[in-house]
């Protein structure tokens, strides 16, 4: 599967190329609107035909990342997609959007999208103001990974009480990552943006203020790289714990299967991987889908684009704090030094 077959495969990455043509084609936004939430074969008509006259030029880094945002944004692994994913799981609205993604992996912004860690050019975001997080953890990760043990297998026995039915009302934890706090998360630093995770997070809280620390290995990691769905699939086998009960419910509506589910057991992993990094083109193909493992499937969910997580204690300081702020620039929000 090439590059572009690859980002339409997934919903994270359909729903960026749709907002990459949003951002190239005035007036398409409404069609697309109009397509989700009033759907019919008239305004689907209308949607294709208005993607494939559009032409995508307007591909500067920023603007993708700003859609990229939205995308992310749009992720939800509790519940079921929203009628957008819905929508842009046509193959006739695949179809459209395929000059979009074409002209994506052709531009210069592509070329980190795909690249592995940046080992020097790490960050961590503290998020500040409402909904405050943490200061990064840089020691105890052995300690944190074992509470992130305990506490899914607790987890796991309370959802024992749960009812069997995937369909029922119950909802418990529906992340695959080790839980930020447990473990240090970093992105990568951009020359005008102090880590991308400023912008791309899920389940976001509305933050607009945040301090951002950058943090440098002390030696060459161990790093696994998430470079796609199959990546992920050998973790999971390699490594798995599985967390059924917790994730019935939750991954049933996201996915419609009812099968046995498995996370990486991350404990076990940190004893090969110093980090495991998940790139924003991996990102584009990877989360919200059921994938194969041994014994039934796996969903990467929670997993910012572009984020590493750090399951020894390996990171330092490389620079002092710096806070950064959002600000509405004509429509869209860019990031920038406090002043």
């Amino acid at each position: 599967m090439d590059d572009v077959e690859a980002v339409l495969s997934g919903p994270r990455g359909r729903r960026f190329c749709a907002e990459v043509a949003c951002a190239n084609h005035d007036g398409l936004r409404r069609l697309y609107h109009e397509a989700a939430w009033f759907p019919s074969d008239e305004a689907r008509r209308r949607l294709v035909d208005a993607v494939a006259d559009t032409a995508v030029t307007d591909l500067d880094e920023h603007t993708l990342l700003t859609c990229l945002a939205d995308a992310v944004a749009h992720a939800r692994y509790w519940q079921p997609p929203d009628e957008a994913d819905v929508l842009l799981a046509d193959p006739v609205v695949v179809a459209a959007l395929r000059p979009v993604a074409q002209a994506v992996v052709e531009s210069p912004t592509w070329r980190w999208w795909a690249s592995p860690l940046a080992e020097n050019a790490q960050a961590h975001v503290q998020w500040t103001g409402q909904y405050a997080t943490n200061p990064p953890r840089i020691t105890g990760a052995a300690e944190g990974l074992r509470e992130w043990r305990r506490e899914t297998m607790e987890a796991e026995r309370r959802a024992q009480e749960w009812p069997a039915d995937p369909a029922a009302s119950a909802s418990g934890p529906w992340w695959s990552t080790p839980a930020e706090g447990r473990v240090v998360a970093t992105s990568r630093a951009l020359p005008d943006l102090g880590a991308t995770q400023l912008m791309l997070v899920e389940d976001e809280m509305g933050w607009s203020q945040a301090l951002v620390r950058p943090l440098r290995p002390v030696r060459t990691p161990r790093v696994y790289e998430v470079s796609g769905p199959q990546a992920w699939v050998d973790l999971v086998n390699r490594y798995p714990l599985e967390v059924s009960r917790s994730r019935r419910h939750d991954w049933w509506h996201t996915t419609g299967r009812a099968v046995r589910w498995f996370v990486p057991d991350w404990q076990a992993v940190a004893a090969d991987h110093d980090a495991v990094h998940l790139s924003v083109a991996a990102y584009l193909v990877t989360p919200g889908r059921a994938l194969e493992v041994e014994g039934g499937a796996t969903v990467v969910a929670g997993w910012d684009p572009d984020a590493t997580f750090w399951l020894t204690d390996l990171l330092a300081p490389a620079g002092e704090p710096v806070a950064w702020e959002a600000h509405d620039e004509g429509g869209r929000w860019r990031w920038r030094p406090r002043a």
